[in-house]
C-alpha cells in the first residue's frame, strides 16, 4: 500500500522490447514515457520480489511487474463518508453522492476505499459490494481477509436484504408492488447498460411509492446487482430517477453538478452475521 492505494500488476508478455520502459511506454501509451521514468526514479515500479526497477532494467518476458497508478489532475470530491459501524471483521460506510467506491478512471485518492484505508490504517480493507458513484448510501467492507469469504457469501447467495430509495416522477398506473425481471447487458457507449431479449439476469422489487415534494419516493429492493440495474429498471417502467444523466437519455454534458445529485440512496442492509449469528440492521443517515 502507498497512501491507501495498492499496487497494480502486469505480467510481461513475449516480445522484442529491449528494456522494461520500452514496453511500459507502448503498453500504457496514455501514461507517457516521462511519467514512467519519474515513477521509476521514485521507486514506484517494482519487481515481483519488491525490488525497485529503473529505466535501464532489461525486458524479461514472463516477469511480473508491480506499479503504482498516479493521476496528474484528479478532481477533488468535496463530500465525506461516515463510518457507521466497525468491528474486527466488518465496516459499514455511509457514502455521499459523487464519490466512487473504488479507484477507477480519473479517480484514485478520491475514492471511498482509499479514503477509508487512510482514515483507518486498514490496508486490507476490501468492499463486499459496489454502488454507483452517483448513488449515496451504505457500502459494506471486509476488514479481515480470513473471514472475508463468509461475508461475500451473503451477497452471492442472496442472504442479504438491500433496500433503496429513489425520487422520480409520479406514475399512478404502476400496480405496486411488482417485480421487474429483465436481461441486462453492456450498452453503447460502454459505460451504459441496456435491457435485451433473453433469460432474465436481473430482478428488482418495486415495493411502494408515496408522494414526496414534487416527486414520488419509491422504495426498491434489488434481488440481483447488475450495473445500473435500478436506474435502468426505473427508466424502463416510465419513472426515470430524478437528475439521472444516463437514463433514459444520455445527457450531452456529463460534468458533475453538485447541486443536482442523482436521487438514489442505498437506504438499508439487513442480514444475519455469519460469525455471530445475530441479525444486523444498518440504516443510512442520509436523505434524498
Amino acid at each position: 500500500m502507498r497512501d491507501g492505494v495498492g499496487a497494480s500488476s502486469v505480467r510481461l508478455p513475449p516480445g522484442r522490447w529491449l528494456r522494461l520502459i520500452d514496453f511500459l511506454d507502448q503498453h500504457f501509451a496514455d501514461v507517457g514515457r516521462e511519467a514512467w521514468q519519474s515513477r521509476m526514479r521514485r521507486g514506484l515500479v517494482l519487481s515481483a520480489s519488491g525490488a525497485a526497477l529503473s529505466a535501464d532494467t532489461p525486458y524479461v518476458p514472463g516477469d511480473i511487474v508491480h506499479y503504482y497508478r498516479e493521476l496528474e489532475h484528479e478532481p477533488e470530491i468535496p463530500f465525506e463518508a461516515d463510518v457507521l459501524y466497525r468491528n474486527a471483521h466488518l465496516l459499514i460506510a455511509d457514502k455521499p453522492h459523487f464519490l466512487p467506491v473504488v479507484p477507477s478512471g480519473r479517480f484514485l485518492q478520491q475514492s471511498l476505499l482509499v479514503r477509508l484505508r487512510r482514515l483507518t490504517g486498514l490496508d486490507g480493507l476490501s468492499p463486499l459490494h459496489r454502488i454507483d458513484r452517483g448513488t449515496a448510501g451504505l457500502v459494506a467492507f471486509s476488514v479481515d481477509p480470513d473471514t472475508r469469504g463468509r461475508y461475500q457469501a451473503l451477497f452471492a447467495t442472496r442472504r442479504i436484504e438491500k433496500v433503496y430509495e429513489a425520487l422520480a416522477p409520479a406514475n399512478e398506473t404502476l400496480a405496486l408492488p411488482f417485480m421487474r425481471q429483465t436481461r441486462i447487458v453492456r450498452g453503447d457507449p460502454f459505460f451504459l447498460s441496456q435491457e435485451v431479449d433473453g433469460a432474465p439476469n436481473s430482478e428488482t422489487v418495486f415495493e411502494s411509492a408515496t408522494p414526496y415534494a414534487a416527486s414520488w419516493l419509491y422504495r426498491l429492493r434489488p434481488l440481483t446487482g447488475k450495473k445500473h440495474q435500478l436506474r435502468l429498471h426505473m427508466a424502463a417502467v416510465g419513472v426515470p430517477i430524478d437528475n439521472d444523466p444516463l437514463y433514459p437519455q444520455l445527457r450531452d454534458d456529463l460534468a458533475d453538478d453538485y447541486s443536482r445529485p442523482l436521487k438514489l440512496l442505498a437506504r438499508s442492509l439487513v442480514f444475519v452475521d455469519p460469525l455471530s449469528g445475530k441479525r444486523c440492521v444498518f440504516e443510512s443517515r442520509r436523505n434524498l
